[in-house]
């Protein structure tokens, strides 16, 4: 069965990353996500992952009804979280993809305590109901 595991964050929680993060909370922090990344592929669960740019770099493209894009800088401004990264696994059971899910939402913060994240989690390569 696989997964896309998507890592939510907020453009406050980016920037204070950052800004105040101590050097070696960054390196904690991208260790654990090696650290897991590691295991995964080690466990031939892990198809791909990716962490993403920052909110101020993102852009936002939507169509009008004469299919002409219009494109925007970084999310909306009533846009509360941002996607920070993601991992897509294939794994034996739903609950699997809840323990990944869990390991990822647990990534250390500043001092090592958990940033508690949310992580979605979607069933990958399901075709729409007819």
């Amino acid at each position: 069965m696989k997964y896309m595991l998507l890592m939510q964050s907020n453009k406050r929680g980016w920037d204070d990353m950052a800004k105040t993060w101590s050097p070696e909370d960054v390196r904690v922090m991208v260790e654990y996500m090696r650290v897991l990344n590691r295991e995964l592929q080690e466990a031939g669960e892990l198809l791909e992952v990716r962490g993403l740019s920052g909110p101020d770099e993102m852009k936002t493209l939507r169509t009008q009804d004469d299919g002409e894009p219009i494109i925007t800088d970084g999310p909306f401004s009533e846009t509360k979280e941002v996607l920070a990264g993601y991992w897509v696994v294939d794994v034996a059971s739903e609950e699997r993809a809840f323990e990944i899910a869990a390991r990822v939402s647990r990534t250390p913060g500043p001092g090592g305590r958990p940033l508690n994240q949310a992580v979605e989690i979607h069933p990958a390569g399901v075709e729409p109901a007819p």
